[in-house]
């Protein structure tokens, strides 16, 4: 019999070169980090609904993190029209 746990996965640490870049950014732009750094990838609008931004600022601060090289996306295998966001660890 095999136990199972409601604890989440373990993920690596951000690095020291993530966090300082992460510093310089405006606080949304950190909030949507610690969401995905905490449940990803996710699109703009589940970024918005677990943030509680609004989706323009959702939308700004993905560009900023793309700016900085901090974050990623890719097409969503369940809808090829949505792009999904994660961290570039």
């Amino acid at each position: 019999m095999s136990a199972t746990t409601d604890e989440p996965p373990v993920t690596e640490p951000l690095s020291d070169d993530f966090r300082d870049r992460l510093r310089e950014l405006p606080p949304s732009a950190k909030l949507v980090a610690k969401v995905l750094e905490t449940d990803s990838p996710l699109s703009q609008g589940q970024l918005a609904e677990e943030s509680l931004l609004p989706d323009r600022t959702v939308r700004y601060a993905l560009n900023r993190l793309e700016d900085e090289d901090l974050v990623n996306s890719r097409y969503s295998f369940q809808d090829a029209r949505k792009q999904v966001y994660f961290l570039n660890r």
